[in-house]
């Protein structure tokens, strides 16, 4: 077997530090705010002893959210610092599809949060819309199940994928054996792009038609208030639903440009780049979850309190 060159394990070394920090800072204060959003609904749980829809969608937001934050740092620090201990069998087929299983369910729950405003919020006069805004909160629990089985479908296509690459890589020995690992994974995974890019459309062409519903209920209603100079309650509803969906509109679209970068240069053996283009990726559930939370009054007041109680005891000292 072949021994990595004192040069390229000296590089390796420095980039793999400078990478761990940044991957464990981003990781840590994403999980930090989806911590957050899981444990202020579960407290409202025990205090309510019942969760309304939209919490519900919010719990199962942080907690695939943190989750899948947590299972990628602890991926991220195994391939960069100990990757011998991806080598063992199926430590890394699991955290493969464990990561991408976590994925597909934090876009599936996002987009069902997205629809669950349009809903709720819109108004639009079409007789199945009427019927969904009557039905949708006991058609929340299945559209969670149903992001859920998605995913593990995903998961399960990914594994299968992630075995066959863990098969041409047992070789390596090489410090950077594991992002070839991936290089090869992401080749084997072209092959299934039609099962993984259904995974991430469908929820990406749920939020497109959630927007323009909102959007065009929210011309409608200003053009019908026009003469009224009163402040509206539904107008700043329709609102901050349409900042809350079209951020996410925003980050997803980014998120999937990324994806598909990703893709490509993995191809392409671009290894720095790679690793930048998951920066930006996993970026994305703490940035929307922030906004999530500055979109929710129970959320925001219970983040401005704990800054707040923080603020004093600092200057306290």
């Amino acid at each position: 077997m072949k021994a990595c060159h004192s040069s390229e394990i000296s590089n390796i070394t420095s980039y793999g530090a400078a990478s761990v920090t940044i991957g464990t800072l981003q990781a840590f204060a994403g999980m930090w705010i989806n911590a957050f959003i899981v444990s202020v609904i579960c407290t409202s749980w025990v205090r309510k002893k019942t969760l309304n829809s939209n919490e519900k969608i919010l719990l199962a937001v942080g907690c695939s959210r943190f989750w899948y934050l947590c299972i990628s740092w602890v991926y991220f620090l195994l391939s960069v610092i100990y990757p011998n201990y991806l080598h063992v069998h199926p430590i890394y087929q699991l955290l493969k599809s464990a990561q991408n299983f976590l994925n597909c369910s934090n876009f599936g729950v996002s987009a069902s949060l997205c629809v669950f405003y349009c809903i709720k919020i819109a108004n639009l006069r079409n007789s199945f819309f009427i019927y969904l805004k009557v039905k949708v909160d006991k058609m929340v629990p299945w559209l969670l199940l149903g992001s859920v089985f998605f995913s593990l479908v995903i998961g399960t296509v990914v594994y299968k994928v992630a075995d066959k690459a863990f098969c041409k890589n047992l070789n390596f020995t090489c410090q950077g054996c594991i992002w070839k690992a991936s290089i090869r994974l992401e080749e084997l995974l072209i092959s299934n792009y039609f099962i993984l890019g259904f995974g991430f459309a469908t929820p990406f062409t749920a939020v497109i038609i959630s927007a323009l519903l909102l959007l065009f209920s929210l011309w409608r209603h200003k053009r019908n208030m026009q003469t009224n100079s009163m402040k509206d309650l539904s107008m700043d509803a329709h609102i901050k639903a349409m900042k809350c969906i079209l951020s996410f509109f925003i980050m997803y679209s980014i998120n999937f440009v990324f994806f598909v970068l990703t893709m490509i240069y993995a191809m392409k053996r671009q290894n720095h780049l790679v690793f930048l283009f998951y920066v930006f990726q996993y970026a994305f559930p703490a940035f929307h979850s922030l906004i999530v939370i500055f979109s929710n009054p129970n959320l925001e007041k219970t983040l401005l309190k704990i800054l707040s109680y923080m603020k004093c005891k600092f200057c306290m000292k």
